[in-house]
């Protein structure tokens, strides 16, 4: 915890060479989107891999809707009213795709912001190093994609979309009947290719951030040299809070993914938006989970840093303010020395405010206003379903009634 001196150690000596930590640069699928040039290494060209892949899982279904008569009309729910399939498809799948760049740009300098500010004590370099290289095995693992494809077909299609999510009613991917729902052509292609498309990309996306938490807690347990006066107020720890931005795009995006599900039920199943309180209430806490969850795993360091550092200085304080008091108000001060403009009058102030820094220490690298950006940027996509409740005019009369 001290913050003792000594060299600090260049971040190109942990990182591979010629690479920097990325959660997203690796794995079979962006050697894939390398070879189709639809990437380079830098991950450049977003939108054509948003296009291509969002086209991909949408348009053969807006074509074969409109060869078997369900785009607009002749079923309960024609694909183009299909608010869920749209957002999905046309909102969370780019988003998830654009997540990729910014997580990768926001990202590269958490690692070396361990070495950079000397976090890291010498004797835990091994170790450090240890987890980043564990981290890029499991990114680049072929295994953990196959499993994720199987995991998608198996679970999340045959079982959890075919069984939990499917609207009860006469749609363009289903018949309904007392003896089960029957796929059409169009159904058959969302089940079996788009859907699993969508749900491997979100799948991968958990998967990135079980090696981004599992390389946290690693980090975690690493002794850091904090320092509890920093002005950050965490130890020197503050910069992680960039990763809530970095993931800010993932947290539109399941704002997205359930604003889809319930428009659909509330339009077409005859629900309200405030039957569905707990569902918006679960994603939002959810998204907090993955986004700051993993900075409170340095909150034992942190709190033992403010202990130390509390005790350390209030040790200091008193030595200080003895032989202030001593010098200054009991006659200890040389005759021809002035009050006014005396140096230890200001240390004096600096030492308070020292250790004003270390009361006020937050238990982890994340804020009140982090908090409410994740919890803005989730709930985002979900606040257009108000208008379900009143009128657009109505809801705008209310607001400005709030706020002025």
């Amino acid at each position: 915890m001290s913050a003792r001196a000594s060299a600090p150690l260049p971040a190109a000596a942990v990182l591979p060479a010629g690479s920097d930590f990325s959660l997203v640069l690796g794995g079979p699928l962006f050697q894939l989107l390398r070879r189709t040039h639809l990437s380079d290494d830098l991950l450049s060209s977003a939108h054509r891999r948003i296009v291509v892949i969002s086209l991909l899982a949408w348009l053969p279904l807006l074509v074969l809707s409109v060869m078997g008569g369900r785009a607009l009309s002749g079923v309960h729910v024609p694909f183009l009213r299909d608010v869920e399939v749209q957002v999905r498809f046309l909102v969370a799948l780019p988003l998830l795709i654009a997540a990729e760049l910014v997580v990768h740009r926001r990202m590269q300098p958490m690692v070396t912001g361990f070495l950079d500010r000397h976090l890291i004590p010498p004797s835990a370099i091994a170790r450090f190093e240890s987890s980043l290289a564990s981290a890029y095995r499991l990114r680049n693992s072929l295994l953990a994609e196959v499993m994720l494809v199987v995991f998608v077909y198996v679970v999340g299609v045959l079982i959890v979309w075919r069984h939990y999510t499917v609207l009860d009613t006469t749609s363009w991917y289903a018949t309904s009947s007392a003896q089960g729902s029957t796929l059409s052509i169009a159904g058959m292609w969302y089940g079996y290719l788009s859907l699993p498309i969508f749900q491997f990309i979100l799948c991968r996306w958990y998967f990135r951030l079980f090696i981004w938490i599992r390389f946290i807690w690693q980090v975690s347990r690493i002794e850091l040299r904090l320092v509890p006066t920093h002005p950050d107020r965490v130890g020197g720890l503050g910069f992680l809070g960039n990763a809530v931005y970095a993931f800010a795009l993932l947290a539109v995006a399941h704002g997205a993914i359930v604003a889809g599900q319930l428009g659909n039920r509330i339009l077409f199943l005859g629900t309200s938006l405030p039957q569905y309180k707990a569902e918006i209430a679960s994603v939002v806490v959810f998204t907090l989970c993955f986004v700051l969850g993993p900075l409170l795993m340095f909150a034992p360091q942190i709190a033992q840093a403010k202990r130390t550092g509390l005790r350390e200085y209030g040790t200091l304080a008193e030595r200080y303010v003895r032989e202030f008091d001593a010098k200054w108000l009991r006659g200890g001060a040389p005759p021809d020395e002035p009050l006014v403009g005396s140096a230890d009058i200001q240390s004096l102030a600096d030492l308070g405010n020292s250790y004003e820094i270390i009361k006020g220490m937050r238990m982890a690298p994340l804020s009140r206003d982090t908090i409410v950006f994740v919890v803005i940027a989730t709930l985002a996509p979900i606040a257009p379903l108000l208008l379900t409740l009143m009128p657009l005019e109505q809801l705008l009369k209310t607001l400005l009634g709030v706020l002025f």
